[in-house]
């Protein structure tokens, strides 16, 4: 039986200090071929030599031209989207710079796609700290009418998708690129595109890599008040809200039923945002928080 050839999509920016650890648990993935492909975000640690040095080394990594920048993981995971190949690949696969992949992360991706003849993967994650500590984050839980909307399937990292949607990805990546400064966070629009097309997408309990926690993560895990606090701070100054409606403009679905009771985010829209609350989360808490928040909204009147 043929080995699938996977191509792993990199984005990195001042990543020398864990960015051969993510490389080599990548090229270590058991039963797959891989390809790496990477693009640095125009870095001052020497990330760029570093990653080019690997490109000499090893055939199977490759880089994009250097001394762009992007100015956050979004808009480089969708430069490496729009100017990736897709001939010869059976596969491709996200990757953040820090992480570590487990042996099987792409294999067990590979058979959770075909067995349930989806077109998308992601999956659970263990977060673990500088001191050690682990823990489990689950983002498996059951998917709802609308949860797209509202948040992403899981850390991009564990993303993996099948040929088919990912030449449909690039093309509309390509088509929008120019309007994609508003998208902060890429793994959030690519789960709605997904979607909302009506492609079938896998969250898997299986947890199959390490994801790195410091204090240089752009978003990483909601552990903590702190983080909590940040958080909250994003949701009521209304920044998590237009984003929804940003992204359900790029997608092309503004004219839904029921995103058009909403996106114009006054009262009213946010008010039936809170009476919604249960197809618009996954996890049980996030379904009440979320229609709380709403409610608060709807009281202070920010749009």
């Amino acid at each position: 039986m043929m080995r699938p050839k996977c191509l792993v999509l990199l984005a990195a920016f001042n990543g020398t200090q864990w960015i051969e650890e993510q490389l080599s648990s990548i090229l270590a993935q058991e039963g797959v071929d891989v390809t790496v492909l990477i693009s640095v975000d125009k870095s001052v640690d020497g990330t760029e030599l570093l990653v080019d040095q690997y490109c000499v080394q090893d055939d199977r990594v490759h880089c994009l031209p250097h001394d762009l920048r992007f100015g956050g993981a979004a808009k480089n995971f969708f430069r490496l989207i729009k100017d990736a190949p897709i001939e010869d690949f059976d596969y491709f696969a996200l990757s953040d710079q820090d992480d570590i992949w487990l042996p099987r992360k792409l294999t067990d991706a590979v058979a959770k796609l075909t067995s349930f003849e989806a077109q998308a993967y992601s999956s659970d994650v263990i977060a673990f700290w500088p001191d050690g500590r682990k823990k489990l984050v689950k983002k498996s839980q059951k998917q709802v009418e609308y949860d797209y909307l509202f948040e992403a399937a899981g850390p991009g990292c564990t993303y993996v998708f099948t040929p088919y949607l990912f030449s449909l990805l690039k093309k509309h990546i390509t088509d929008v690129y120019t309007q994609l400064d508003c998208i902060s966070l890429h793994d959030w629009y690519i789960y709605a595109y997904t979607r909302s097309n009506g492609y079938k997408w896998i969250i898997d309990s299986r947890a199959n890599m390490y994801y790195r926690q410091h204090s240089n993560n752009q978003v990483g895990v909601n552990t903590g008040l702190r983080a909590f606090r940040k958080r909250l701070s994003s949701v009521f100054d209304g920044w998590y809200l237009r984003q929804a409606a940003c992204i359900a403009n790029l997608i092309g679905i503004q004219n839904n039923s029921f995103v058009n009771s909403w996106i114009d985010l006054d009262r009213r829209g946010v008010l039936n945002l809170a009476f919604n609350g249960n197809d618009c989360r996954r996890r049980r808490r996030d379904k009440f928080v979320f229609a709380i928040i709403c409610l608060v909204l709807t009281v202070k009147g920010n749009k």
